[in-house]
């Protein structure tokens, strides 16, 4: 059964074949699948990851269901397991994401295979999947980059996945948050002391409406203390690029005017995202798309990673 549940259950020649199939859609090498239902089970709000992955489908000849929990039987108390067992009976594959972290450890037995769109603040596997793309895209490799994640980690399911498969990459991640909002599982350095070294800067969204009280600054203030404003900017490698997994906080995060400019790939992870779920789709019904897979195994492999 080929579920996606979390990038942890991948090796990371997994990992690559995923990229490497994402960049044979990127090239319009289409397969259709018209007998092919997928169910988009979103708990959760989310624009980026349901409407691309109903992009995804829609672009592999996919007949999709979307789900709405608020007319659906949870409002009469089913369970979770008993709501994903019964679009089981009607789908052939299943996307879900949810607030429960690790919620897919009850469905591990559901016959048709399920892709986690993002549980809670654990994991979000196709995001960091794209991000991957996107970097691999820009760079060839992922040995030997170095990038810093910035802001709300303690509640980012993006810099839990993240951080974990890029340093099985052999990747270094410099993580940079004020203390309210540091997840105490990882080391953290200032930002203006790495910020000239970094390949990448990778922005993550502030709950402002949540943690403003809690961080005692104002939106001005974060994005001097801890965004990408143009001083910082300035100061980035002539190759750096800009990542967010959005939506963006506009003048938060990062100043209004770098969200579009030559550095920033914000806008592409997006589009990058149709291909990756693309990709995770053939996945679950057919496996690998690649006929010869071993060249970028080999280089890694003969770097230890």
């Amino acid at each position: 059964m080929r579920h996606l549940f979390n990038l942890k259950d991948l090796s990371e020649r997994e990992v690559l074949e995923i990229i490497h199939s994402a960049e044979v859609f990127i090239e319009d090498k289409i397969t259709f699948y018209g007998n092919k239902v997928v169910a988009n089970l979103f708990f959760e709000p989310s624009t980026r990851t349901q409407y691309s992955f109903e992009a995804a489908e829609h672009r592999l000849g996919c007949k999709v269901i979307s789900f709405n929990k608020n007319t659906s039987s949870i409002q009469k108390g089913e369970s979770l397991y008993d709501t994903v067992k019964t679009f089981s009976q009607y789908a052939d594959l299943i996307i879900i994401r949810h607030s429960q972290n690790n919620y897919y450890e009850a469905l591990k037995e559901i016959d048709v295979p399920i892709i986690n769109g993002g549980d809670g603040s654990g994991n979000h596997p196709t995001q960091s999947l794209l991000d991957l793309l996107t970097i691999h895209q820009e760079f060839g490799q992922f040995e030997g980059l170095k990038v810093a994640i910035i802001g709300d980690i303690a509640h980012s399911r993006v810099a839990n996945t993240n951080i974990d498969i890029m340093k099985r990459l052999g990747m270094t991640v410099y993580c940079c948050a004020p203390d309210k909002l540091q997840n105490k599982e990882y080391h953290y350095v200032d930002l203006d002391d790495v910020i000239h070294e970094v390949d990448i800067v990778m922005l993550l969204r502030v709950q402002f409406e949540r943690h403003q009280k809690q961080l005692d600054i104002s939106k001005e203030e974060y994005l001097q203390l801890f965004g990408l404003n143009k001083k910082r900017y300035n100061q980035l490698k002539e190759h750096a690029i800009i990542m967010h997994p959005a939506p963006v906080n506009r003048g938060i995060e990062i100043d209004g005017d770098l969200i579009e400019s030559e550095k920033s790939r914000i806008f592409k992870q997006m589009k990058n995202g149709v291909y990756v779920r693309m990709a995770l789709i053939h996945r679950a019904f057919e496996g690998s798309i690649l006929n010869d897979f071993n060249k970028e195994w080999t280089c890694l492999q003969e770097k230890s990673i």
